[in-house]
């Protein structure tokens, strides 16, 4: 262990880890990286299959993005941004309007997935408020479903492992069941069915549209849930049951935007036109912390009035629209029209699923699910039962220990193993990554 090393765990403390594990495995200090390929202090190198935690876009150090953050370090690095102004943040704004739904227009900047989503939750509470709608409080989302870890964010996620601890700190939410076809909650084979998930949503709606304020999901893809894959019909049919009740729907492309699911946007996959957007991630490529939450004219009119109204909308952080990410993404959105980034990532999507099929035979692989650039397998005791391993097993973790010797990242979510790699990748990389995910997953399974 390096002095480098042994100095982290005495100070510092990482996220998502039991620091208790690094007794067995430490941190791997990374001096370099390069492309989809991250390099420790003693030279190896390992493939970026989790694009640093879904952000990475075009790969490590691209060149156009470094020289946009160097030239505005040379003449603004940061300015507050109430009252006042700058130059990328308008343009951003604007290149942002014109490549998402017609139906937002209004960007609010803030610092990260969890807080974009705040924004959203507290403009639609608000606009409510400003617009006489003093019943519609409540929210409603998938029982699954992960938003980010500030309190409201976890309040309309999930009964999981990252909100458990906190329930009592999170404020009443309403929840139906997740659309996940490999566990259907309304005991259905996915070839068969109707979408009837969407059944306890109209339901809900129904029987309590007129407490709702708004509807949240992760559109197509539900991340943290493990890479949960759903129809598109659930998305359009729940985008209409929520216009039918007028109740707002906020998609959260924080981690399916740009360019993930094969589109810049998961939600243009259905047509659908959210009341609100929030976007982060790979909205700088990984480089600098931003995000932005769209709206609508309609939502943004009502909190315009006279001060004395009290419509205003008391929101903001320290580094709202920071000059250097707003440089930086507004580098990467002109790299996906310069190297044609959803043009290249159409050729390599057929192999990333095919190459994941393959998974399928192995032993304890029950599910594969696959959309656009993301792949990912669930491992299970029992296949043909679906039985899981139980808590303490830890077959994900053990992946991923074997992953690092085959220079992969292969970060689990519980039991399920994904590849969410940066669209940059060459075919001949992403074929070698698919090999040696192989590799490892048919080594454990015996």
């Amino acid at each position: 262990m390096s002095d480098w090393v042994e100095k982290d765990l005495r100070y510092i403390w990482h996220p998502y880890t039991q620091m208790k594990d690094c007794e067995e495995l430490a941190p791997i200090l990374i001096e370099r990286a390069e492309g989809v390929k991250l390099y420790d202090d003693g030279g190896n190198f390992y493939y970026d299959t989790i694009s640093s935690w879904w952000c990475n876009v075009h790969g490590h150090n691209h060149p156009k993005i470094k020289a946009a953050v160097a030239e505005q370090m040379k003449k603004l690095e940061h300015v507050l941004f109430a009252g006042f102004t700058h130059r990328r943040a308008i343009e951003l704004a604007e290149k942002l309007v014109s490549i998402t739904p017609k139906s937002v227009t209004k960007v609010f900047y803030s610092d990260n997935g969890s807080t974009s989503v705040e924004v959203a939750l507290k403009m639609s509470f608000q606009y409510r408020q400003n617009t006489g709608q003093e019943k519609k409080r409540k929210f409603l989302s998938l029982d699954l479903a992960y938003h980010g870890d500030t309190i409201g964010a976890m309040s309309v996620g999930g009964d999981t492992v990252f909100n458990r601890v906190f329930d009592a700190l999170r404020f009443e939410t309403l929840k139906v069941p997740s659309p996940y076809c490999y566990r259907c909650p309304m005991g259905k084979e996915r070839k068969s069915c109707s979408v009837d998930c969407l059944g306890p949503l109209a339901k809900v709606l129904e029987e309590k549209g007129e407490e709702i304020t708004a509807l949240i999901l992760e559109p197509l893809l539900m991340g943290a849930a493990g890479m949960v894959v759903y129809p598109v019909e659930y998305l359009k049919g729940a985008a209409e049951l929520a216009r039918e009740n007028d109740v707002h729907l906020i998609v959260d492309e924080v981690a399916t935007g740009f360019g993930r699911t094969g589109k810049m946007f998961a939600c243009e996959h259905g047509g659908v036109g959210p009341d609100f957007m929030c976007l982060s991630k790979g909205l700088t490529s990984g480089t600098v912390p931003l995000a932005a939450t769209l709206t609508t004219e309609e939502i943004y009119g009502a909190f315009y009035d006279d001060y004395e109204k009290g419509k205003t909308f008391y929101h903001g952080h320290t580094y709202t629209a920071n000059p250097v990410g707003c440089a930086a993404a507004l580098a990467s959105l002109e790299i996906f029209e310069e190297e044609k980034t959803l043009e290249h990532v159409e050729g390599l999507i057929p192999i990333l699923h095919n190459g994941m099929e393959k998974l399928r035979e192995l032993r304890f692989v029950g599910d594969v699910r696959c959309i656009g650039m993301v792949g990912a397998v669930e491992l299970v005791r029992d296949k043909e039962t679906k039985e899981a391993f139980g808590a303490g097993e830890r077959r994900g973790y053990e992946v991923f220990k074997a992953g690092l010797s085959e220079h992969l990242i292969l970060r689990p979510l519980g039991e399920v193993i994904y590849l969410v790699v940066p669209l940059s990748i060459t075919r001949e990389e992403l074929e070698d990554v698919l090999s040696r995910t192989y590799k490892v997953i048919s080594v454990l399974s015996g």
